[in-house]
């Protein structure tokens, strides 16, 4: 098997991740890395490669390489996949894959023209309980889905919102179900398929100075095969994380996937049925004072180095992440809301990589 060769734009904690994650696969290689910031205010010494300060020069400049890796802001998602695909690399892209549904259909076109692959990153996934899950939905063993609910409550404050940064910017953050949450959208999406007659209510309790968006949210919805589902979150959680969980009432039994980052099972009671015992799940990403969702990225780039190498098919692929993108669309749009606070700028929105 061949070595793949792997850019990375964006040197920040999940960027750091990606280049982790290539340095330790005997068949990758890590070639360049590519920030903003100057280098030596990264610590990205250790990986010895090729540093340049925007995706442009890289592409221009730099080493010859198969796969570009974006961990950029989310709002520069798209302009950095479509750099890389005329580029003619492959892309593995960060949640969310851009911040319009418009923007990922571009991105889609453009990979089929240039017969390269999109890989999403949704690496919450190939955790255990929603592996499990997967394979109980799809044999029908808990017979007609009546009911899903998902709530997420975690801890964001003025430590993570800082300052002249990206995170809260409506061009380049895009919202908490965009930057906290698509993981949990896209285990749901993954699980019982899109939704209609979607109804929603936002409010903005700790993050009126720090935001362009709401902290908080409650959606209602029904799923298009049958059954009611919701979606309650809030980044307004004193002090820390306090839960990530899925509920899901079938007409042959209950299961709750819960725990902080929905990665243990909390209650299984199905009819004549035997709970497994599972495998544990790998821990959530630390961040210093914030954790995130389950240290899984390592199986996103086993899938992708397949793919390249034995022409099999990405685990998580475009179309599911353009999917992602568009629930959430219209989760915000379709509420007034999301023209009243929504409508306003950052004077800190202006960063391009």
């Amino acid at each position: 098997m061949k070595k793949v060769k792997f850019a990375v734009v964006g040197a920040g904690h999940i960027g750091k991740r990606h280049a982790e994650m290539v340095a330790r696969n005997d068949n990758a290689e890590l070639v360049a890395l590519a920030d903003i910031k100057p280098e030596d205010t990264l610590d990205i010494d250790k990986y010895g490669v090729p540093f340049f300060n925007s995706v442009d020069e890289l592409i221009a400049k730099g080493p010859d390489f198969d796969v570009l890796c974006i961990a950029t802001p989310n709002g520069l998602h798209a302009q950095h996949a479509m750099a890389g695909l005329t580029a003619r690399k492959h892309i593995v892209v960060e949640k969310p894959m851009a911040l319009t549904k418009s923007d990922c259909e571009t991105i889609i076109h453009k990979a089929m023209a240039v017969h390269k692959h999109v890989f999403c990153v949704m690496q919450n996934r190939y955790s255990p309980p929603s592996v499990w899950i997967k394979d109980i939905v799809d044999q029908g063993i808990l017979g007609k889905i009546n009911i899903v609910q998902i709530n997420c409550y975690w801890n964001r404050d003025d430590r993570y919102y800082k300052l002249d940064g990206w995170k809260g910017t409506q061009d380049l953050d895009g919202g908490t179900l965009f930057t906290q949450f698509s993981h949990f959208l896209d285990i749901m999406y993954w699980l019982f398929g899109d939704l209609s007659n979607i109804k929603s209510q936002f409010g903005d309790f700790t993050h009126e100075k720090s935001t362009e968006f709401e902290d908080t949210g409650v959606v209602n919805f029904e799923f298009k095969k049958g059954g009611l589902g919701c979606i309650n979150y809030s980044t307004a959680v004193w002090g820390q994380n306090f839960e990530s969980s899925l509920t899901v009432i079938g007409e042959n039994g209950t299961v709750k996937i819960g725990g902080q980052y929905m990665n243990e099972v909390e209650y299984c009671h199905i009819k004549d049925y035997e709970m497994p015992v599972l495998p544990p799940s790998n821990p959530a990403n630390d961040y210093g004072p914030y954790k995130g969702s389950a240290a899984n990225h390592n199986y996103i780039f086993d899938n992708v180095i397949e793919c390249i190498n034995e022409g099999t098919m990405p685990t998580t692929n475009a179309m599911e992440g353009l999917k992602v993108v568009e629930i959430i669309e219209n989760i915000y749009t379709k509420n007034p809301y999301f023209k009243s606070k929504r409508g306003r700028r950052s004077q800190k929105s202006n960063s391009k990589v």
